[in-house]
């Protein structure tokens, strides 16, 4: 159905349970940059097969995948904000027999100076082609990767506040910008989440995005939206998050107001950009940034000052 001034948050299944369990909040984004003496484990220019050497089930649909560099020296080289694109032949069937490429963009979940090997947190969803993909690879299998690609250079203080609205794993490339944000003592931006999931448990690094806005409360703040209100007993304190829908009025205490001053970035799936932002890409180019539209359009946001991972 239409999506109208409201976003439904059931779109959104998180893929962490429980960040303590799994991986230690250290593993993920410090994002300072990649130490340029270190060999590059990807090419922006090619096509560079990665083997798959270990995989950490997260839930019955969710894994993080580490795929290692043929040189244990080497580091992505990501730098803020940036990603990678997956590659693999799984398309529709050519004349030949073969199998058309298909490509998918991800934004690692290890730091940019990890060396030897990078890790991406992937929900495998009915419809996806790479995620299925990805989720059928075993140990020992490879995959192709080209990057990285830069998709909005960031430079401190650039922004006095940056809101961010994110659903699922659309909060990776975010938490690549907070922690660029954060490690560097002299940016002095402010940093605001509104970060959509289904449920508590499963909200996607929940313990190591607490831990951040815990050490940096000034610079650093999360509002968690999720489906259905969490069971409390008496003597629990209650959620103190938003229930059911994102609303135009959540965003506006949440998200700094229009300004040449502050940017709002969104990620996460397809419906969720239209509700907020507006669809992403134009006929003639996918990849684009597409028509703002939605609660930010609404609102009075110029295209400018919102970026659609």
């Amino acid at each position: 159905g239409a999506v109208c001034n409201m976003l439904r948050t059931r779109w959104v299944r998180s893929t962490i349970r429980s960040v303590a369990a799994s991986v230690t909040m250290g593993s993920f984004y410090s994002y300072a940059q990649a130490d340029a003496a270190a060999p590059a484990g990807l090419d922006p220019g090619k096509w560079v097969p990665l083997k798959l050497t270990q995989v950490t089930p997260l839930t019955n649909n969710t894994a993080i995948y580490r795929f290692a560099f043929s040189n244990p020296d080497a580091s992505s080289g990501m730098t803020v904000a940036s990603c990678l694109l997956t590659k693999a032949a799984i398309g529709s069937q050519k004349p030949d027999g073969s199998r058309a490429n298909v490509m998918r963009p991800y934004t690692p979940i290890s730091r940019p100076d990890q060396t030897g090997y990078l890790e991406l947190a992937v929900k495998s969803y009915p419809e996806g082609k790479m995620s299925k993909h990805i989720a059928s690879l075993a140990p020992g299998d490879t995959l192709d990767f080209k990057g990285p690609i830069l998709k909005l250079a960031y430079t401190a203080n650039q922004y006095d506040t940056i809101g961010m609205v994110a659903g699922g794993t659309g909060i990776a490339p975010m938490l690549q910008v907070v922690d660029e944000i954060l490690t560097n003592p002299s940016d002095k931006t402010k940093v605001s989440l509104i970060f959509g999931n289904i449920s508590e448990t499963d909200i996607l690094l929940k313990e190591a995005i607490d831990a951040r806005a815990n050490a940096h409360p000034d610079r650093f703040s999360v509002f968690y939206v999720v489906d259905t209100a969490p069971q409390r007993q008496f003597w629990q304190t209650a959620w103190p998050g938003g229930v059911g829908y994102v609303t135009k009025a959540m965003l506006a205490e949440k998200m700094p107001p229009p300004s040449d001053h502050s940017m709002v970035m969104v990620c996460g799936p397809p419906p969720m950009y239209k509700a907020v932002c507006g669809s992403k890409g134009t006929p003639e180019d996918p990849k684009a940034q597409g028509e703002l539209g939605g609660l930010l359009k609404e609102m009075g946001y110029s295209s400018k000052s919102v970026f659609k991972f």
